[in-house]
């Protein structure tokens, strides 16, 4: 039982500092998968040493998928390791031989949080989810839905649900991405739009808006130029600017 603090400090360097020295990394499985049972940001971080554990030294972790998807919360868009838990779920759903039920479930589950995102978090998730449709076609069906949600009285997609097959996402819709399409934001609503169209088939690449914050989106807003609007307008007469206004008979504007 470590605190929570040193729990956090020694999962950070782990798979860099640590894992790469040891003579049998093995060693370290039972403590990944102990860290990654907790929950919350301790979980997110045990995920860089299970990842070098599985695609390394032959980790068997039979409910890793389902771990994953339980970690995906509101929080998720907010926390400080953001960035490390997207890039590293950007590896673990990109095999094409994972089952379209697996994957329509993290896309409808990453779509409904991010009603309630950020618009530096929506501009990494939006492209993140239109390259999983990308890598597994068959999940399409989720954007390409004859009439989509008007066919439907409610959706059938199970939020609460913490097993991914029993969601139900695959008879779903995307309503949300389309919701986003409204968004008050012109990058994330021109970001949304994209679903409308066919997709390419190269990917996007999301590197470099894994670490997009607020303060950069705020920034680069301040710095476009202003365009001249050119605005038809009535000339103002009078006090009050109203047509036949009596103080017009009596007062002037200079």
């Amino acid at each position: 039982q470590l605190p929570t603090g040193l729990y956090k400090k020694v999962l950070v360097i782990l798979h860099d500092s640590i894992l790469p020295y040891m003579n049998e990394p093995t060693l370290m499985m039972d403590f990944l998968t102990v860290a990654y049972g907790i929950g919350g940001a301790i979980s997110l971080l045990a995920l860089n040493g299970l990842f070098i554990l599985i695609h390394q030294h032959n980790l068997e972790y039979p409910d890793f998928y389902k771990k994953l998807y339980s970690l995906l919360d509101p929080s998720i868009y907010h926390v400080k390791y953001r960035a490390r838990f997207f890039h590293l779920a950007d590896l673990f759903l990109s095999s094409s031989h994972l089952p379209a039920y697996l994957v329509a479930a993290f896309i409808k589950r990453l779509s409904r949080l991010a009603l309630t995102a950020p618009p530096e978090s929506l501009l990494m998730v939006i492209p993140f989810i239109c390259n999983l449709f990308r890598r597994h076609p068959a999940c399409k069906v989720l954007v390409h839905r004859p009439n989509g949600p008007e066919d439907m009285s409610e959706d059938p997609y199970i939020m609460e649900e913490e097993e991914p097959s029993e969601s139900r996402a695959l008879e779903s819709s995307l309503w949300e991405i389309q919701s986003l399409q409204n968004h008050y934001h012109p990058d994330v609503a021109k970001a949304a739009a994209i679903l409308n169209q066919s997709l390419s088939e190269i990917e996007d690449d999301i590197s470099g808006l894994l670490e997009l914050s607020a303060y950069e989106l705020f920034d680069k807003e301040v710095k476009k130029k202003a365009v001249d609007v050119p605005l038809e307008f009535e000339q103002v007469r009078g006090l009050f600017g109203k047509k036949n206004d009596i103080f017009a008979e009596h007062f002037t504007l200079d």
